[in-house]
């Protein structure tokens, strides 16, 4: 597919914003999710899934995936210019992220035809949810200990176990699952194999969480006898943590094929500046304080270094030395940064920092503290930050592995 001319994308980009100017609604009269991990109610849910879809039937999610699975088969140019044009109207999230984040690139890599044709348009449309069976209760980060069991039954397998931590997994039609279809094999990977699963079928029961937050955004699944078809095994038996780790290659950021928009809001980092350059302490600026001006300084250096790189990770003579390094420390670091971005904004707050969403005297009706809260979860998600400098000290720098 050649690239467009400047003209094409000129045109492509009017035709975007105009479309985002009149659509665009970010205040439906109830509180949006910053993330979709925070999806609580049936309004937030609907109105995410209606937004979803209009974005799609627009043209501009899912612009640049083949036409033949749903997609609308256009350059990649394009999508990042309508994903700017959603940012630029300051867009709700888009709710699909485990169907056209995780698994919809991953069936685009080493999926089966007939897997594409099945379930890509309907990840795009919102028609179908997707979520995520990887962590388990006992196992914590350990994802190679999975003991979520699939027995093979004929032309079924039977499933036996739980998982945690599913987001959106008391709404969604469809998981991706790893579990254990054998306990033989060299090392405990061996015996992992990844399926797509159908959830709103006999056996398979869910249980909301309530957050720190107050917010439902996860589940814990439980499969008791769960029968689910065999033709949703992805490659072959003791081949799951392959497919696991191609999946979270995906989630961590270190590889994309961006079906466009974005389900967690970015930080407003210039919010922040405001919000301090109208913070007052003992009845003076709280920017006339040295130590606190340098330490907004530093925040801000670090956020035009952390959006530099990820420019510079898409030049690949800038990227000779260590191919993956930037994508690999990507998600430690944006993730580190927004948590201790919205935790510097509460020092600007003083006695009002008390006060939670829904409270009178909260600061932007407790925006900061609900953003600082929920910036934990991207910090747990798809491997924590320890695992996520284990990963990068090994692979990037080349360090030996810990005991």
């Amino acid at each position: 597919m050649s690239k467009p001319s400047e003209a094409e994308l000129k045109d492509f980009e009017a035709q975007a914003d105009a479309w985002f100017k009149e659509n665009t609604v970010t205040d439906p009269g109830f509180m949006l999710p910053l993330t979709f991990m925070e999806v609580s109610t049936d309004e937030q849910f609907d109105f995410l899934c209606d937004w979803q879809r209009k974005v799609y039937e627009a043209g501009y999610l899912g612009t640049s995936w083949p036409s033949e699975y749903g997609g609308h088969g256009m350059h990649p140019e394009f999508q990042r210019v309508a994903t700017r044009a959603m940012k630029k109207y300051d867009g709700p999230i888009i709710l699909n992220a485990i169907g056209i984040g995780w698994a919809g690139p991953l069936l685009m890599d080493i999926g089966s035809e007939e897997d594409k044709k099945k379930y890509i348009k309907g990840m795009l449309s919102a028609e179908d949810i997707w979520c995520q069976g990887f962590s388990e209760p006992e196992h914590g980060s350990d994802l190679g200990s999975a003991q979520l069991k699939a027995v093979r039954d004929g032309d079924e397998y039977v499933l036996n176990g739980s998982k945690i931590w599913t987001s959106l997994g008391d709404r969604a039609k469809y998981m991706i699952l790893l579990a254990r279809t054998s306990n033989d094999g060299p090392n405990k990977y061996a015996g992992l194999s990844f399926f797509l699963i159908p959830m709103k079928i006999p056996g398979i029961e869910t249980r909301r969480i309530k957050k720190l937050t107050g917010e439902y955004g996860f589940v814990q699944t439980f499969f008791t006898d769960a029968r689910v078809p065999a033709e949703g095994l992805v490659g072959k038996e003791g081949d799951g943590w392959m497919v696991a780790m191609k999946t979270l290659e995906y989630e961590r950021g270190a590889k994309v094929n961006p079906a466009g928009g974005y389900y967690i809001k970015e930080l407003d980092a210039m919010g922040v500046v405001d919000l301090a350059r109208n913070s007052e302490r003992g009845g003076k600026k709280l920017l006339d304080d040295p130590v606190m001006r340098d330490k907004m300084v530093e925040q801000m250096m670090e956020i035009q270094a952390l959006n530099l790189n990820n420019q510079r990770r898409r030049m690949a003579p800038l990227n000779q030395d260590r191919p993956m390094g930037l994508a690999m420390m990507n998600k430690l670091a944006r993730t580190e940064m927004i948590r201790d971005l919205t935790e510097f904004s509460l020092a600007f707050q003083g006695t009002r920092a008390g006060y939670y969403v829904g409270d009178e005297n909260a600061v932007d009706d407790g925006y900061w503290h609900r953003s600082y809260l929920n910036s934990f979860s991207a910090t747990i998600g798809g491997g924590t930050s320890e695992i996520q400098r284990n990963i990068v000290a090994e692979h990037v720098l080349g360090l030996p592995k810990g005991r």
